[in-house]
């Protein structure tokens, strides 16, 4: 079995919200993943379909994206930048703007056995 690997640092979305879109795609066929990443309505989507794209790539010529299924996504907090906001009263409170490190592995499919392995017959 062949396995490929792609990953993303320090993309600047929270992780609680990349997750959601991570969790749509794991255990899924690399193709189905893609054709349902197209039509989320989330900010997440392209980074993480521009990803399962490189994580396809790298698998090579002979792997098609229909043979892959994603066996493992994760999503781990990055960078967290931190800012302030001015206040009333010469204040400030903080804000925090926090980043994802993303990473894909791909396997791909086992070879469907024969009829003649299945029944534990041998000639």
């Amino acid at each position: 079995m062949a396995s490929s690997k792609a990953s993303l640092s320090n993309y600047r979305q929270s992780p609680r919200k990349v997750r959601l879109v991570a969790d749509l795609v794991r255990g899924k066929n690399a193709a189905h993943a893609l054709a349902i990443l197209a039509a989320l309505p989330k900010r997440a989507s392209g980074p993480v379909a521009d990803l399962i794209k490189s994580a396809v790539a790298n698998a090579g010529e002979g792997n098609p994206a229909n043979s892959l299924i994603i066996s493992s996504v994760q999503v781990n907090k990055g960078v967290v930048l931190k800012r302030s906001m001015p206040r009333a009263r010469g204040r400030a409170s903080a804000i925090r703007k926090h980043s994802s490190h993303i990473s894909i592995s791909l396997t791909s499919k086992p070879a469907p056995k024969t009829p003649r392995e299945t029944s534990g017959q041998a000639n």
